[in-house]
């Protein structure tokens, strides 16, 4: 674990930053607050820091004789900036500090743009604006005199042509990346710094980390876990998800995502709660109540965040919060008399608090009547702090008492749990409890960050998993009907560090111990893939052991020796088929490592076939579950739906036609209320698993492979795999299958390949990146 227990920092330190085009990066010397640069570069990166970032650093702590074990903290640039830049260098050092145990300080990039400004000798009011993409802008306005630089505004975004009119035409120096896009914009002002003083140094990190440790002293050393992102925005998604909530209109409720069942379901606001919620709230909170128009006019505000518990359609409580000046103001948190003391306050804050710092909230305060006991107790809980009252604050003339707090570490409170989580997102550990052979070598700790799993486990050089670790995000997706990348990128870099450390500590092992750090490098999410693969690479360097890279298809071929007793391991030869969400393949396993492709789909996966076929039918993400689950009740023979490319004679697969002619008959079915949902989850079922058995059973035959295995999310279909079962039984071919819990994505299938490559010398270059596509017949 991490030690942040030291009064101040005496030791080597880094700091990097890939937040826009340039790596920035410096190695320095600290003494308590002094920090004396050693050593830094500054490099233009084009989309490249990924690959250069740690050649760059290395190549610093060469030149300053700087070894790890002489580094005692890691600095980076939080943003804002470019997502995708920002967790490049984000996951780097959290693989880095959490590898070493140093502390990780979050440093603003728009700051030690501001202190490179000041070191060239800028003195008086400076604008610092960076580039947000989509047209916008991060302003920041700083105040630089002889003893440093002095923050005068809060992190946020605004539209470049808006924020034009703000700008004073004279009596401000200009800088920031957002001048090489936007120069037309800023022409009026008198004052543009040079080019070469728009984006951050290494210097400047250093002379902003001074400034950190000066202002917190030993409250600036956190865990690599508690250092996260500034964004001041939410995702694409949830923006316009609040927009068509912010109306009233009533969804039609027999299509798109629909929750099922009587639990509690929390989501973000919804305008057609408004007048319950304002009944909630007039019992509530007597004349001080809103009313329901006041709540839905709040509903489209950017800078609001707003969410509702349900259960059985009816509103359990709800929560919102406005967001100045970098402090999340709790407007309201009410549940009904029936949902008190069940956890609803508590989720419901937790959620419009994470919103909150998404939109660049740095602290949380709020009022409550001075008598509300309970309600005081509830927020102390929380980890909030009462800082004094407002005498006469309503309408009754009671005193509110206030109270205020640091937003990461109520958050943090309220996602502290019995049972073990990371980031509000419960941890499945999937080790099989075998304990023997913990120091076997090699051990190498595998990453899993292809989609919208945070996945980590340890192997030894026994072939044994110690430990298989998974944090899955579906919840955060599953209201959107599938997987949001961007909020699956924000989800791996809250949760890496977390999961990587359960893993270890569930396999009894510690950083120290591991002989190589491996990771998903493709194929998947790009942004998703970035986060695991840059935490690993930094974790690697730190530990002077190889990093390798793995293909996330290979990772579901080898699962099948997971479900392979060891009298009767799994083996090639084979045909495999994988089936997921993004990939639907046929491939001739002639050797471990030697892969020919026989066929894959032309257009749609099979997973993303089902996910599209039961959103149609209204049912809950992720739908291959539902579906298979709606089928047991149905008649496979109901609807006859096309088998596509059953006799072309080769090994293509196409879904589209066949989720195209599904939708269409749940269309016209639903118009002559004749849909039976259940016969529709059987045919269409069944006429995907009519063309996968076939084609695979034709490959068999064609190939003599003696084995048959599957691989991917799909795998899990109890119809699918039955079906396999019987055509296997059927050629008196062997059939091997991964246990149900790995057929989805997960580590000990990547470890499974690390291993192999390991022991093969097939290490990889800490240049590696990142691939959304990868060729499985490829070398690598």
């Amino acid at each position: 674990m991490v030690s942040v227990e030291r009064a101040h920092l005496e030791g080597a330190v880094i700091a990097l930053d890939t937040s826009n085009e340039v790596i920035a990066c410096a190695v320095g010397r600290a003494q308590g607050a002094e920090v004396t640069l050693l050593a830094e570069e500054n490099v233009a990166a084009h989309r490249a820091s990924n690959t250069r970032l740690l050649s760059v650093l290395d190549g610093l702590c060469t030149s300053a004789s700087v070894s790890r074990e002489d580094i005692c903290a890691v600095a980076v640039g939080r943003g804002p900036g470019s997502f995708t830049g920002v967790r490049i260098a984000m996951a780097t050092a959290k693989g880095i500090a959490s590898a070493l145990g140093v502390p990780l300080i979050g440093l603003s990039t728009l700051e030690a743009v501001a202190w490179k400004a000041w070191d060239s000798g800028i003195r008086g009011r400076l604008l610092v604006a960076g580039d947000a993409m989509r047209k916008e802008v991060y302003p920041a306005y700083f105040q630089l005199d002889g003893a440093g630089v002095q923050r005068l505004t809060e992190d946020r975004v605004i539209k470049a042509e808006a924020f034009k009119e703000d700008i004073p035409a004279s009596g401000i120096h200009l800088t920031g990346d957002a001048l090489l896009k936007y120069a037309e914009l800023f022409g009026h002002t008198e004052s543009q710094l040079a080019p070469e003083l728009w984006t951050p140094t290494g210097r400047g990190l250093l002379l902003a980390l001074g400034s950190v440790l000066s202002a917190k002293g030993a409250g600036a050393l956190t865990r690599p876990d508690e250092v996260l992102p500034i964004y001041t925005r939410l995702s694409d998604a949830e923006e316009a998800e609040r927009a068509r909530l912010a109306t009233d209109d009533a969804r039609d409720l027999a299509s798109g995502v629909q929750h099922q069942g009587d639990g509690l379901h929390i989501a973000p606001f919804s305008a057609r709660f408004a007048e319950e919620a304002a009944s909630l709230e007039g019992a509530c909170m007597g004349t001080d109540a809103w009313n329901a128009r006041m709540l839905a006019d709040e509903l489209d505000r950017t800078d609001r965040v707003w969410w509702m518990a349900t259960r059985g359609g009816k509103l359990a409580g709800y929560a919102g919060a406005l967001v100045v000046d970098g402090d999340a103001q709790i407007l309201k948190v009410c549940t009904s008399p029936d949902a008190r003391r069940s956890g609803v306050a508590t989720a419901l804050l937790g959620r419009a608090l994470e919103d909150a710092r998404n939109l660049g909230a740095k602290t949380c305060s709020l009022e409550v009547r001075e008598s509300n006991a309970g309600a005081r107790a509830f927020y102390e809980t929380c980890g909030m702090t009462f800082s004094g009252m407002r005498p006469g604050y309503y309408s009754d003339r009671e005193s509110a008492a206030i109270y205020e707090a640091c937003i990461d570490a109520v958050i943090s409170k309220l996602n502290t749990t019995p049972a073990k989580s990371v980031a509000g997102i419960p941890l499945d550990d999937r080790s099989s409890g075998n304990e023997a052979g913990k120091g076997e070598r090699p051990l190498i700790l595998a990453i899993e960050t292809s989609c919208d799993e945070t996945a980590a486990a340890i192997i030894n050089g026994e072939d044994a998993i110690l430990s298989d670790v998974v944090a899955s995000q579906i919840d955060f997706h599953a209201r959107f009907g599938g997987v949001v990348p961007e909020i699956a990128s924000r989800k791996h870099i809250e949760a890496i560090c977390g999961v990587a450390q359960a893993a270890l500590e569930d396999a009894g092992v510690t950083w120290r111990d591991l002989s190589a750090v491996s990771a998903t490098y493709a194929p998947g999410l790009v942004g998703a893939l970035v986060v695991g693969v840059a935490f690993a690479k930094g974790a690697a360097w730190a530990l002077g052991v190889p990093y390798v890279s793995v293909n996330h298809l290979e990772g579901h071929i080898y699962a099948n020796k997971l479900g392979c007793p060891d009298a009767a391991p799994f083996a090639p030869p084979a045909v495999v088929s994988l089936v997921s969400g993004g990939n639907t393949l046929l491939v001739h396993m002639k050797d471990w490592q030697d892969y020919e492709v026989l066929g894959a789909t032309i257009d749609d996966a099979v997973g993303e076939a089902f996910d599209k076929v039961a959103k149609a039918l209204g049912l809950p993400y992720p739908g291959g579950p539902q579906i298979s689950r709606l089928a047991k009740e149905g008649d496979p023979s109901a609807v006859d739906f096309p088998r596509a490319l059953l006799h072309s004679g080769d090994y293509r697969f196409s879904l589209s036609g066949l989720k195209t002619a599904v939708i269409t008959y749940i269309q016209k079915a639903r118009e002559a209320a004749t849909l039976n949902v259940a016969d529709v989850c059987a045919s269409f079922q069944a006429a995907v698993i009519d063309v996968q058995v076939a084609k695979a059973a034709r490959a068999l035959d064609e190939t003599d492979a003696p084995t048959f295995c599957l691989g991917g999310g799909v795998a899990a279909n109890p119809e699918l795999r039955r079906a396999y079962e019987q055509m296997c039984e059927d050629r008196g071919v062997r059939l091997v299958m991964p246990p149900l819990e790995s057929c989805g994505d997960n580590a000990a299938m990547i470890a499974l390949v690390a291993l192999d490559r390991f022991r093969q010398g097939k290490l990889s270059s800490l240049d590696s990146d990142a691939y959304a596509h990868a060729d499985l017949e490829e070398a690598y």
